[in-house]
């Protein structure tokens, strides 16, 4: 499973390209895998013949796991060789000195009765010490005709299977070939929760027993049900139950993940357009003419959030605290939320941005916005942002509180300009009031990244930006 991005840690096989058997081309597609940024084909590393396929349709795993044998390019492939793998994979384990640990829990041994081994140890009493590693592979290596092959059994299959301590023979699996899967083992798990044995409560003396509390009565079937979680509603007269697209899911997952992991904090400022507005109204027909579409406020305060981020270099860096390290991005590549035509929300990514004049960052705008919308953006668009900006003015917004792109420490959120009136100070020094073009900034930030004083300076060196540059020379 290759590494897919850089926050990326899991993929999901989509679908193969190729079945066992089937010649490959080297980087001719191999393999369809979404991830939480994108779903992508990934070609093969070499030419040669498939081997075996390791992980199904729809299993997820981590990354480095091997998901397919390839013969090499010079190698001649035979029929024989997914069996031999097989029987080397099932090979015992040499026989344990006296005292280690394999004497203890002795699965590799040849079974003597209808509990031995990793059977026993995932059905006897819950206070010995789970499966090791080295258990599981010994009682996969078993010949048994209730246990599945071991190279049938993906990773993610037997991480449950040793967590959760399930006796593989209580499982059908519905993949090929009856394989089972992480679906199974998880059907398993809900439909069995009293599969693991607990232990008797200790007998309680008459003197410590509480008064009763009365309910109402209870079915036999209720005193034996342990606590679960409250079940979902039925779907009413007039309501329809859809299944989440894999989109949708990943948003659900990163959002969640990012508020359970960054301090978020919002802070806003309020912006003087009217500057901006003039030279847009100067230079709108031109532009669309020459570009063939219309020149918004996005680049202008793209252009500006930039500079801010070369005079305040912490906000265009990534944190992690678990490895107690932040890094400083040398460059900017802007990431720009993208709707998905109410379909999903993407951030891609403006490559280089600080090297680009106005004109330059709205052309790869609006490019990233077309591939986005007739969904052509590559892994690449879809990753290594250093700082992102989200854009829901254009629908009607007043003020947004949008939530981080992990790895960034901020984002920025540019809501609808309109015509208000305002205060302002004449060049006599007189103050007065004007209709001006007036919207606001909103920035959340991550506090563990950054503190107050950083992100109201950072938002205040955008707003003398948008004030206050000479935009005329920006379009010259």
């Amino acid at each position: 499973m290759p590494q897919l991005g850089e926050t990326v840690t899991e993929g999901t096989v989509l679908r193969w390209a190729k079945k066992v058997g089937d010649s490959i081309a080297e980087d001719e597609v191999l393999v369809e895998i979404s991830t939480d940024k994108v779903d992508t084909e990934v070609p093969s590393p070499i030419a040669g013949t498939i081997l075996e396929i390791l992980v199904a349709e729809g299993d997820t795993v981590e990354v480095g796991i091997d998901l397919v044998v390839i013969s090499e390019p010079d190698e001649e492939p035979s029929s024989a060789a997914p069996a031999e793998a097989v029987e080397s994979a099932a090979e015992p384990a040499p026989e344990p000195e006296s005292g280690s640990e394999a004497d203890v829990h002795p699965a590799a041994e040849t079974p003597t009765g209808p509990e031995t081994g990793f059977e026993a140890s995932v059905t006897s009493d819950v206070t010995q010490t789970p499966p090791t590693d080295a258990e599981v592979e010994a009682f996969f290596a078993e010949p048994s005709s209730e246990k599945p092959s071991p190279q049938l059994l993906s990773p993610v299959v037997r991480r449950l299977i040793r967590e959760n301590e399930i006796d593989l023979a209580q499982i059908q699996g519905t993949g090929q070939g009856g394989r089972i899967t992480r679906k199974d083992v998880e059907a398993y798990m809900a439909a069995a929760p009293t599969a693991v044995a607990t232990p008797a409560p200790a007998p309680v003396t008459p003197a410590t027993v509480p008064e009763p509390v009365v309910s109402p009565p209870a079915s036999v079937g209720d005193v034996a049900e342990p606590e679960r979680a409250t079940p979902a509603p039925a779907v009413g007269v007039g309501s329809e139950e859809v299944e989440l697209d894999r989109i949708r899911v990943r948003i659900a997952e990163n959002m969640i993940k990012s508020k359970q992991t960054a301090a978020h904090v919002w802070t806003s400022v309020e912006v003087d357009f009217e500057g901006v507005e003039r030279v847009r109204q100067a230079h709108k027909a031109r532009f669309k003419s020459e570009e063939g579409f219309s020149l918004t406020y996005l680049p202008f305060i793209s252009r500006a959030t930039i500079d801010a981020l070369k005079a305040f270099p912490v906000v265009n860096s990534s944190f992690y605290l678990e490895e107690k390290k932040a890094v400083f991005h040398k460059k900017v590549d802007l990431g720009i939320a993208i709707d998905l035509n109410q379909g999903g929300l993407v951030v891609a990514r403006v490559r280089n941005a600080d090297g680009l004049r106005l004109v330059g960052i709205a052309r790869d705008i609006r490019a990233l916005a077309e591939r986005g919308r007739d969904g052509k953006l590559d892994l690449d668009d879809l990753t290594g942002s250093t700082f992102t900006i989200t854009n829901p003015g254009p629908f009607g917004s007043f003020m947004s509180v949008p939530i981080i792109n992990l790895p960034n420490v901020a984002i920025l959120s540019t809501d609808t300009v309109v015509k208000r009136p305002t205060v302002i100070t004449t060049p006599d020094g007189q103050d007065t009031i004007a209709i001006r073009h007036i919207g606001y900034l909103g920035l959340t930030w991550d506090h563990r990244a950054l503190d107050g004083s950083t992100a109201v300076l950072f938002l205040r060196k955008i707003k003398e930006s948008l004030e206050t540059w000479d935009w005329e020379q920006e379009l010259a």
